[in-house]
């Protein structure tokens, strides 16, 4: 399986606004710091905004920061909010499914057992343990040394 460039985005754009918990992040700077269109993040934005993975300011000094703990989303949310299908083959896809074992092959309950086993790892992996505390990922993003604390939620 892979994932797409807008997956790859969003999982940079949290971890971003996560290693930048006490301020807003500007979709400049993200967009900076990950060599990518400006257009191109704010597709991807909206549908984070709308599994509440994060929250807009608009305006002059607008900007996106978090809208939950970064401890508390994991990859698989991501990944099921940004992906359109997990369609592994073609007999994933209900209705046109032209296949004469369909009925009885052992294909399709391998790929799904494959499938969930895949996005339950995704689920031991939150954006606070990708950004953690060593500073690395903050002096790569032009963030500075990272501050204590790392939760940055925002009600």
């Amino acid at each position: 399986m892979r994932l797409t460039r807008q997956t790859n985005y969003a999982i940079r754009i949290l971890m971003y606004c996560a290693a930048n918990p006490d301020r807003l992040s500007r979709v400049g700077d993200i967009a900076a710091a990950n060599n990518v269109s400006e257009l191109f993040l704010f597709k991807i934005l909206q549908p984070l905004v709308e599994a509440r993975f994060v929250q807009t300011v608009r305006g002059r000094n607008g900007g996106v920061r978090l809208g939950m703990p970064a401890g508390a989303i994991t990859l698989r949310a991501v990944v099921e909010v940004t992906e359109e299908s997990f369609a592994m083959a073609e007999c994933f896809e209900t209705g046109a499914v032209d296949c004469p074992l369909i009925d009885s092959c052992a294909l399709n309950a391998a790929l799904r057992q494959a499938l969930e086993a895949f996005l339950s790892t995704l689920g031991a992996y939150t954006i606070e343990g990708l950004v953690g505390s060593s500073g690395a990922i903050h002096a790569k993003l032009g963030l500075g040394t990272p501050m204590p604390a790392m939760s940055a939620a925002v009600n």
